[in-house]
């Protein structure tokens, strides 16, 4: 269905699904917490991703703004879907130059004919948009479930508004009452047992080395690292500026998946149709 979607009326409508697969998106079955969720859940979620995404295209992307930062993810297929239609349906944004945080994104841009920037010749980005895996009520984010949370961060760092889009599975009063799965840290192949010991032992939980699906090993990311989870202690009351500064002095740490003082505004498209905006 969601392919279906993203092939209407567009003037390069070819849309490979590898672009999906590739960061691991399980827009087929998704699992959250141990819970496998059914095709009609999966339907109303896609359809929340896409209210979400489009709203905060339409309010946050303008005549005014000349860079974007494109995330990576299922709910930004329906952000530059939005952006597509307004650039060749609608006739505006034509000048709109698109910097991306991941190859996904990359081949997003290019496969809706948008303008392809580089941060090297737009390092200042007016609005970035992404999505999330976890937002708690101080608008602390949980990202990386995909792979890209190096290049997101940097992204997000460009710009002068962050602007997160998500369902409303994503949305909790603390992290990790919806999202299981840790805290997704980058890091250097050769260093990554020692700093596993050393996140342990410097704040509890478990962490492990995120491994592949179809081929043997440990996934690799976009910039050639590996990525370790880290299982937080649950109902712990962590300070998670802190914890994130701690996390990334450790040698060969390359970025945390902790996203603090960072989002702008979050967009959350709801169960009953509607969408949700947080601020701090």
């Amino acid at each position: 269905m969601l392919l279906g979607l993203l092939r209407r009326g567009f003037s390069r409508p070819h849309f490979n699904q590898h672009h999906l697969n590739g960061q691991q998106l399980f827009l087929g079955a998704a699992i959250l917490c141990g819970q496998t969720r059914n095709m009609a859940d999966e339907i109303s979620l896609d359809e929340a991703k896409k209210k979400a995404a489009r709203t905060a295209v339409d309010e946050w992307v303008t005549e005014g703004t000349k860079i974007l930062g494109i995330g990576s993810g299922s709910t930004v297929v329906f952000a530059v879907q939005r952006i597509a239609e307004r650039v060749w349906k609608e006739g505006e944004l034509t000048d709109l130059i698109c910097v991306p945080s991941s190859y996904q994104a990359q081949h997003l841009i290019l496969d809706y004919n948008l303008n392809l920037g580089s941060l090297d010749r737009n390092p200042n980005i007016d609005v970035a948009i992404d999505g999330a895996d976890e937002v708690d009520g101080h608008m602390v984010c949980i990202k990386g479930g995909g792979g890209c949370l190096l290049q997101e961060k940097v992204v997000a760092s460009c710009a002068k508004k962050f602007i997160v889009v998500a369902d409303y599975t994503k949305q909790s009063t603390r992290l990790g009452e919806q999202w299981c799965r840790g805290v997704p840290i980058e890091v250097a192949p050769m260093a990554y047992v020692p700093i596993k010991l050393q996140i342990e032992a410097m704040f509890g939980g478990e962490v492990s080395l995120r491994m592949a699906k179809v081929k043997a090993g440990p996934i690799i990311t976009d910039n050639g690292n590996f990525l370790l989870d880290w299982k937080f202690v649950a109902k712990r009351e962590y300070n998670w500026d802190e914890v994130n500064r701690g996390i990334t002095m450790i040698p060969g740490v390359l970025e945390t998946g902790l996203f603090v003082n960072m989002a702008h505004k979050c967009y959350f498209g709801m169960a009953d149709g509607n969408v949700k905006a947080q601020t701090k």
